[in-house]
C-alpha cells in the first residue's frame, strides 16, 4: 500500500504523544501500509537549531519526508501552538515538502482548552507546506492516554474510538491517492 512517515514532535523522552503514535503506527501497518518512525527529538540539536540543511540526519530526515506517501505529524500543544521542536524540523524542510500528500495531523495536551491548537497553528503550517490532502485531525487529552508497564498504551475506550476513525480515514485517503494518480 502507502509509505508513512510518522512523526513525533514531542521533546521528551518519556512522551505520550510518541507512545500514541507508535500505538497508532500499529493500526497502519495492520491495514498493509509501511510505517517509518521519526521521533524528531533524535535529531541532533545543533543541526535543527543550527539550521544545518546539510548535516546527515537532517538530509535523511528530508529524504524521509520526500518519499512518503502520507505522513502523520503528532505534537504536544504548549501554550496553544504545536511543539518548538516539531517547527525545528518543519523549518529545515523545503517551502512544498508535502506537495501530493496526505497528512494526518494529532496532538496531546493536558486540556481541552488547546483542542484547537490543530485547525489554527498546525494545519496552517502543513497547508502552506503544500499537502494534497490534510486528512481530519485529532486532539488526545493526556489523561486519556495511558501506558503500560512495558512500555504499551491504553487509550480510554472513547478516545480509542474516535482515534480509530481518523486514522482509518487516512488510510483510506491514502488508499485513494494512487487510484487518482493512476486515472490521470
Amino acid at each position: 500500500m502507502a509509505t508513512v512517515l510518522s512523526v513525533s514532535g514531542s521533546p521528551s523522552a518519556t512522551s505520550r504523544t510518541a507512545r500514541l503514535l507508535r500505538h497508532l503506527d500499529t493500526r497502519l501497518t495492520d491495514q498493509g501500509h509501511e510505517v517509518i518512525p521519526l521521533d524528531v527529538r533524535t535529531l541532533p540539536a545543533t543541526a535543527l537549531l543550527g539550521a544545518d540543511f546539510g548535516h546527515p540526519d537532517i538530509v535523511r530526515a528530508r529524504t524521509l519526508v520526500e518519499q512518503a506517501d502520507g505522513v502523520v505529524v503528532g505534537t504536544p500543544v504548549y501554550k496553544a501552538a504545536y511543539s518548538g521542536l516539531l517547527k525545528s524540523l518543519l523549518d529545515l524542510l523545503p517551502q512544498y515538502a508535502l506537495a501530493g500528500k496526505t497528512v494526518l495531523p494529532l496532538a496531546t495536551g493536558g486540556s481541552t482548552a488547546h483542542v484547537l491548537a490543530i485547525d489554527y497553528a498546525l494545519r496552517p503550517v502543513l497547508s502552506s507546506m503544500g499537502a494534497a490532502h490534510i486528512v481530519q485531525g485529532w486532539f488526545t487529552l493526556d489523561k486519556d492516554i495511558n501506558t503500560t508497564a512495558d512500555g504499551g498504551v491504553i487509550v480510554t475506550p472513547g478516545a480509542a474510538e474516535a482515534l480509530e476513525q481518523v486514522v482509518d480515514q487516512f488510510s483510506v485517503a491514502l488508499g485513494q491517492r494512487p487510484v487518482l494518480a493512476a486515472a490521470s
